[in-house]
């Protein structure tokens, strides 16, 4: 079964936002779910036209999932809420940034941020800069 575009999915979606959009071929875009208050980087996501929608009217978080092939609101079956504080495009605009408060784990493995598990270079100031030797 092939997977579903954006184009298949009907969207409330403002027209004047949705042209603005640069999708992937799927009909997607990259979304960063980051803590309002500290800067965390605490996810990514993907969201199509009713998933933007979604999030902007809501006040959660709304994301494509892309194995399932449906929407699920962050925190719905978890209980890890994003209460979504703000949200903008790139200069791009083929990715949203989501400043949230979130409630709980942001990962689905149970951790805060799912980038805090597999560093590949911490404190760059040091010198230790990957120089490929």
């Amino acid at each position: 079964m092939a997977p579903m575009t954006s184009t298949d999915r009907p969207s409330d979606l403002d027209p004047r936002i949705a042209a603005r959009l640069k999708r992937s071929p799927d009909g997607l875009l990259p979304a960063i779910a980051q803590q309002y208050d500290t800067g965390e980087v605490l996810m990514l996501g993907w969201m199509d036209d009713e998933a933007l929608h979604r999030t902007l009217t809501t006040g959660r978080c709304t994301y494509w999932s892309r194995s399932r092939q449906e929407y699920w609101v962050k925190g719905d079956t978890s209980g890890h809420v994003q209460w979504v504080k703000s949200v903008a495009l790139d200069c791009d605009a083929d990715t949203v940034l989501v400043k949230v408060d979130q409630v709980g784990a942001a990962c689905h493995t149970g951790a805060r941020t799912c980038f805090d598990t597999d560093v590949l270079l911490a404190d760059a100031g040091s010198g230790a800069v990957a120089r490929g030797q």
